[in-house]
């Protein structure tokens, strides 16, 4: 039996399991940060060295989500329904999986004029993806369900925010923006920053069914 399988056979099941859910929660939110930082920096080299070494992030995001379904299907006992484990994980890499794809498109499209709208955007995600790590840390011991459910509603908040960003930057493309390749490329990258705040909206909308079940 190797050493890792020996502890486990010591370490309570819902240990784990938040164990995974607050890693996951830690990578979203450097994630946010280095995304953030990146549209801050005022060198375009820098910028898009920033935003590439996302992807390592994305990967390390992807092979914690993938333990958190190995110990779904292992394990009897959860410390919540499996269901809401399994849409919480899927919501939060959804989450990873936008940033990324965010980035990317920043760099493939080589987009180098970065814009108030790209950078309100960061803003939000940043505290989203902050408050909903706060909402989730707090699920190990539900003793603070104050704490957990401000974060969730300021993760609903954020989402409105970005919402009023999103019409406003696609009102003002449109009307403005006379080269059609650009306009493209704007649009969907917009569109997948607004998704990275509504993942974070729906693993709000999961961890709210469970401290309502559970508290």
């Amino acid at each position: 039996m190797s050493f890792n399988s020996f502890v486990k056979l010591f370490t309570p099941q819902d240990r784990v399991f938040y164990n995974l859910f607050e890693e996951v929660a830690d990578n979203i939110c450097e994630m946010s940060k280095v995304f953030r930082n990146a549209l801050y920096e005022k060198d375009d080299t820098t910028k898009d060295k920033m935003l590439i070494t996302l992807e390592a992030l994305e990967n390390k995001n992807d092979q914690a989500t993938h333990r958190l379904f190995v110990e779904l299907g292992q394990n009897f006992i959860t410390p919540f329904d499996r269901e809401d484990i399994h849409y919480l994980a899927t919501s939060l890499d959804d989450v990873a999986d936008f940033i990324w794809a965010s980035a990317k498109s920043i760099v493939n499209y080589d987009i180098n004029e970065v814009n108030d709208t790209m950078r309100a955007f960061s803003d939000v995600i940043l505290g989203s993806t902050g408050s909903l790590r706060v909402a989730i840390k707090g699920l190990r011991n539900m003793k603070d369900l104050k704490s957990i459910t401000d974060a969730c509603a300021k993760v609903n908040i954020f989402e409105h925010e970005a919402e009023l960003i999103l019409d406003n930057a696609l009102k003002d493309l449109f009307l403005n923006e006379t080269n059609a390749i650009e306009l493209i490329k704007r649009k969907d990258l917009y569109q997948d920053m607004k998704l990275v705040i509504d993942k974070c909206e729906d693993a709000a909308g999961v961890i709210e069914s469970i401290i309502i079940k559970y508290s």
